[in-house]
């Protein structure tokens, strides 16, 4: 084979890494990446219509204990990172003892899908928290992502819930929005189709060593 050739299949196998795969079900890329299955909800099941009647409570204690005080934040994606407090506390009243998920390792991360695990009847289930606005609902925005890991949060076969809120802008304080949310939205999961697209990446060590791949041309001291 000659450089030409080889280079050129080795063009052709990264054009093919960088086509986005799209439509993978949800319940499959979690298998694939724990081992566990995502069960399905099934309204014809006694547990799962009482796991979700409490579930009901949770979203309506949660948004008005965020209507209570509201959330400040400059921007409204931000607000998604402070809702899960509100929840946890609404879990709490309604004894569904609240988690930070750990993976294998037994060391509980709080960053990574999911956000939750909480028990119910001793069995444990996921949640992942998330908020919305009607202005971006039916758009292609992405609003839902998570990445392999090593020690993934995923641990047990079992339901994957999702609590959402509809947040809408109520005032201002200083240079902050005040947000409070107005609609719920609890979701199952097992069907989501999900789609994933490679990307390239590097590190400090890399970027700035001048050894292997960028070409340092000149750097000096500021003042």
């Amino acid at each position: 084979m000659t450089d030409k050739d080889y280079v050129g299949r080795l063009e052709n196998v990264i054009k093919q890494m960088l086509t986005p795969l799209k439509g993978i079900p949800f319940n499959l890329v979690i298998e694939s990446l724990s081992g566990k299955k995502v069960i399905p909800f099934d309204f014809k099941n006694k547990e799962d219509l009482e796991i979700l009647e409490v579930l009901k409570k949770v979203a309506i204690l949660g948004g008005k204990g965020i209507n209570k005080v509201g959330i400040e934040s400059k921007r409204p994606n931000e607000v998604g990172n402070y809702i899960e407090t509100f929840v946890k506390e609404a879990m709490q009243r309604c004894g569904l003892n609240p988690e930070i998920p750990a993976g294998k390792s037994g060391k509980k991360k709080a960053a990574g899908y999911p956000d939750i695990v909480f028990f119910f009847k001793n069995k444990p289930y996921y949640l992942e928290c998330k908020t919305y606005n009607l202005e971006n609902i039916s758009t292609t925005q992405r609003s839902f992502y998570f990445s392999p890991s090593d020690d993934f949060k995923v641990i047990y076969d079992t339901h994957h819930f999702m609590l959402s809120y509809e947040i809408v802008l109520d005032g201002r304080k200083g240079d902050k929005n005040i947000y409070k949310c107005k609609h719920y939205k609890i979701l199952s999961l097992e069907s989501l189709s999900l789609d994933i697209k490679y990307e390239f990446n590097s590190d400090n060590q890399r970027m700035y060593s001048g050894k292997d791949g960028t070409m340092i041309l000149d750097e000096g001291r500021i003042g």
